[in-house]
């Protein structure tokens, strides 16, 4: 976790192929459609790696962008709606936006941007050869979950109660943390009670809730409507004295406690290399899934003062960032 890095799969295929994508048009400004489920960190990243790449929106592409604004249930239709306007490429944010692009279209080339497991979820069937149209970058996420609540029992080593909030709007996803979650409490004797948490809305009633019940943690499942609402989720932690641990660097940014996982900014700038080597020509199926190596840990040391927590030293000499 001390440097962010990314294993090439098979570099060869990244970097090699050249050939013709099946929606590129001859003498025509390229079209990019952009699908994502709502508000998410890999956004910005992902656009300014394009500028960098030399793309500009209305100069030398033309950009389609649909957002969900959180509701994972109308992916389908925007992904249909975006594919009727034969892009060149569809960029997906992660598992459920990339599933409804494959689920719109077979021959326009898809690249998903941080997906958990590309191959579980059926949208590719190898990662270094994936073939057919749809490559891009994974993330990894849902392996970092026992580390969190590994995280948890290092600094609250008396914790045996433990809150895990999901949305079960973004069901392949966040089973596949779920079931992460689950075997790490099981490992280390903790109790995880499952909460679902669909909406902004449903926030309030839940931390509520949980003011009554009292978990000794939270850990908040990585996953866009959490990430939106990153502010209100550590303002009513706070306000209840509770520790809060996520894979969402964003969280600790708004003021949970910690989170550990991929560095999702990273994952988003590398998911733009593929798109510009799809634009030159290559195809989809011939480059390789990269996959994170490394996470990082982030703590916020204002929140551990504040909980009155002791954050051991050895752990923040661990960490790749300490918010102050």
């Amino acid at each position: 976790m001390d440097r962010r890095t990314f294993v090439h799969v098979t570099s060869l295929a990244l970097f090699g192929v050249q050939g013709s994508s099946a929606a590129q048009r001859t003498g025509a400004i390229p079209r990019i459609a952009f699908l994502t489920p709502g508000p998410s960190t890999s956004e910005p990243a992902f656009w300014q790696s394009m500028s960098d790449l030399g793309y500009v929106d209305g100069k030398n592409v033309v950009i389609d962008r649909r957002s969900a604004e959180g509701d994972f249930a109308r992916l389908p239709a925007l992904a249909e709606e975006l594919v009727k306007s034969r892009p060149n490429v569809v960029v997906a944010i992660v598992s459920a936006a990339a599933l409804a692009a494959k689920q719109a279209t077979s021959t326009i080339p898809i690249v998903m941007v941080g997906v958990s497991d590309p191959v579980a979820s059926g949208l590719v069937g190898n990662l270094a050869r994936p073939g057919g149209n749809v490559t891009g970058t994974a993330s990894e996420s849902y392996a970092a979950v026992g580390k969190e609540i590994e995280l948890i029992r290092q600094l609250l080593p008396d914790a045996k109660r433990v809150a895990a909030l999901w949305n079960p709007a973004n069901g392949i996803f966040q089973q596949l943390m779920l079931s992460e979650a689950l075997a790490a409490a099981a490992r280390l004797h903790m109790l995880l009670r499952l909460v679902e948490v669909r909406t902004r809305e449903e926030l309030d009633q839940t931390f509520a809730t949980l003011g009554t019940d009292q978990p000794d943690a939270v850990v908040v499942m990585q996953d866009p409507m959490f990430v939106a609402n990153a502010a209100r989720v550590s303002e009513l932690a706070l306000a209840r004295g509770m520790p809060v641990f996520s894979g969402a660097r964003r969280l600790t940014e708004a003021g949970i406690l910690a989170s550990y996982g991929p560095d999702l900014r990273a994952i988003a700038k590398r998911s733009a290399a593929y798109v510009s080597k799809i634009l030159k020509g290559a195809k989809p199926g011939d480059l390789a899934v990269e996959q994170p190596t490394t996470f990082e840990l982030v703590i916020n040391l204002r929140t551990a003062k504040a909980l009155g927590l002791t954050i051991p030293g050895s752990l923040l000499a661990r960490a790749d960032e300490v918010i102050r």
